[in-house]
């Protein structure tokens, strides 16, 4: 078992900071101001292959997240990408493109974020952010779970992605929070 995290699921298994995330992506109104924000900044991001964890700072304020949690995605979202590199992939993009198959978990979350942000119109997400539980077998590694709602026919483009981050366990505090 790897090595449990400290306080990267206390910072952002929270209402306050999915309601945020969730406000950028809500529903295509919401999707394409935010492709506006991106698109004026070439220097920060390139649209058409970004990652996941590049657009969430550039699209509000890092150092206003809940609980200090802008002072950590760097370093967390870095974290969380070096398990999903080491987990291996046998889904699809989606069900309109099944002939699309990224070798590893942290490929399928990029593709599917790609496919969010540059199709058209853009495809609305919802972000969940849990963290696991200390008996979980795989306590100390992310997870995710990527589902796609098909509200126009399981052979069209998506409608939404559901996008669910699963972090690592841990009782620490969180340093970045002030005490209350």
């Amino acid at each position: 078992m790897a090595a449990l995290r400290a306080f990267s699921g206390l910072i952002y298994d929270n209402p306050a900071f999915k309601k945020l995330m969730n406000a950028n992506y809500a529903d295509v109104a919401a999707m394409r101001n935010s492709i506006a924000k991106l698109k004026a900044s070439p220097s920060q991001i390139d649209i058409e292959t970004m990652e996941f964890g590049q657009y969430q700072p550039i699209l509000s304020d890092s150092s206003k997240w809940p609980n200090g949690g802008g002072m950590a995605w760097v370093r967390e979202v870095g974290r969380a990408r070096m398990q999903f590199i080491e987990q291996p992939n046998d889904l699809a993009l989606s069900n309109d493109q099944s002939d699309f198959v990224p070798l590893t978990k942290c490929g399928l979350l990029d593709a599917c974020v790609r496919k969010c942000f540059n199709s058209e119109p853009p495809i609305p997400m919802t972000i969940d952010v849990q963290q696991k539980a200390m008996s979980a077998a795989d306590a100390g590694q992310h997870a995710i779970l990527l589902v796609w709602d098909y509200g126009n026919g399981k052979d069209k483009p998506p409608t939404r992605l559901n996008l669910t981050m699963f972090c690592p366990f841990s009782a620490a505090p969180n340093p970045y929070m002030a005490s209350r």
